[in-house]
């Protein structure tokens, strides 16, 4: 009986190091690979994981009292990973672009150990360290990239932008460490309104030349593409909301307004209901419009009209949700010579990025059924991401170069 045991003891060991053994082999074989490689093939995949879980723990650790990721069982602690965990990830994997090896490992290996580090001992330095290394590192890799290629001003914007969300994230964790909440709330509001902008300047840039070149499939064209006067006022009226939000809130709530209405114009001038068989466009543009009631939403938050959480939700569910959402499957089915014309996924991930945005909004002042909708919320986000974290890692690696090509049965869109 002992023999037997211990031949199914070996056996066990046997088949689990054999898994383990393929795990490093595929481990190092992907370290191979990163030279040269995008950066959103690490950072997308992990940041949805990520994105996915941490309202579940949160909401978790608030309703029951869960001492296992204590950071999570405050607001401002949900707040935190999801502006510099899960936000943060996605911005790295967009503007990084190509990076050496070691490069990538680092920039990779300084988020993870800001997560880790906060979710275990969130009032270490050690956390305050990687929290602001991580944003300091990107900026390090990112901002050259925009600043030396770029030759009209609205084409600069991301450089700075990258900067000023640096030194709000540097201040906020500097602020954490030393107990200054109410400077945290506002860097908080701070670094919503850079992600506003950001989603509002790469938005129309993915959006316009995708949209025009199906127009042009369709036999028409699409005149109103990047809309430069439009886009000019997005930019200038966003920077003074952001730049006087913690002074003049009535200027600044004037200024969101003002943009809202922009990207608003923006939005209607492009036309995405005429367009056909694109419903991955027309989910863009859901997200778009996402950005705009968050803008007005945040403009009510600034007067003091409504709660903070509001304003907050609806951009960073509604807009930074549909819209990551979007861009992290689209990134990934494009780099992997698939039409995302032809994805399931996009819409379906976003009606339920829609309801997860609706049913958290609406528990803010919901009494009683808070804490369903609140759940309802966390569930329906958890299951887009959770279903977007599984597809791109089955689409990390590149495709591999065919000798003879096939013609495919649909031409790709050259966006």
């Amino acid at each position: 009986m002992h023999l037997l045991e211990l031949r199914r003891g070996v056996g066990l060991d046997f088949a689990f190091g054999k898994r383990s053994a393929r795990f490093c082999a595929a481990l190092v074989e992907a370290l191979k690979d990163t030279d040269g490689h995008a950066t959103h093939a690490w950072f997308f995949p992990t940041a949805a994981f990520y994105g996915a879980l941490v309202p579940l723990f949160s909401l978790w650790a608030m309703f029951s009292g869960a001492s296992v990721f204590p950071s999570l069982a405050t607001g401002s602690g949900h707040a935190h990973e999801m502006l510099f965990g899960y936000a943060l990830a996605i911005v790295a994997g967009y503007v990084s672009g190509p990076l050496p090896r070691w490069n990538l490992l680092l920039l990779f290996f300084l988020w993870a150990g800001a997560r880790v580090s906060y979710l275990c001992v969130p009032d270490s330095w050690g956390s305050v360290f990687f929290n602001g290394a991580f944003p300091l590192a990107l900026a390090i890799q990112a901002v050259p990239r925009f600043a030396l290629r770029a030759k009209k001003w609205r084409n600069q914007t991301i450089g700075p932008l990258l900067v000023g969300l640096t030194v709000a994230v540097v201040a906020f964790e500097l602020a954490r460490s030393n107990d200054g909440f109410q400077l945290q709330r506002t860097l908080e509001i701070e670094v919503v309104l850079m992600l506003g902008l950001l989603m509002l300047f790469m938005g129309g840039r993915i959006i316009a030349p995708a949209a025009a070149g199906q127009f042009q499939r369709q036999g028409f064209e699409l005149e109103a593409r990047v809309q430069p006067n439009v886009e000019a006022t997005l930019i200038l009226s966003m920077a003074t909301a952001i730049l006087l939000a913690p002074l003049l809130p009535l200027v600044a709530a004037l200024a969101l307004l003002i943009a809202a209405g922009a990207a608003l114009v923006r939005l209607f001038r492009w036309r995405l209901w005429q367009l056909q068989g694109r419903p991955d466009l027309l989910c863009m543009g859901v997200g778009y419009l996402w950005l705009v009631i968050g803008l007005v939403l945040m403009a009510t938050v600034l007067l003091d009209w409504m709660a903070p959480a509001v304003g907050l939700h609806a951009v960073m569910v509604g807009a930074l949700g549909t819209l990551t959402f979007n861009v992290m499957c689209r990134t990934q089915l494009q780099w992997a010579k698939q039409d995302p014309a032809f994805s399931t996924l996009i819409p379906a991930g976003t009606v339920l990025i829609a309801l997860a945005a609706l049913s958290r909004i609406v528990a803010t002042s919901a009494g009683g059924w808070s804490g369903p909708l609140l759940w309802l919320a966390a569930g329906s986000w958890a299951l887009t991401f959770l279903m977007l974290a599984l597809r791109l890692w089955t689409l990390r690696r590149p495709p591999r170069k065919k000798r003879s090509a096939t013609p495919a049965s649909r031409p790709m869109t050259t966006e």
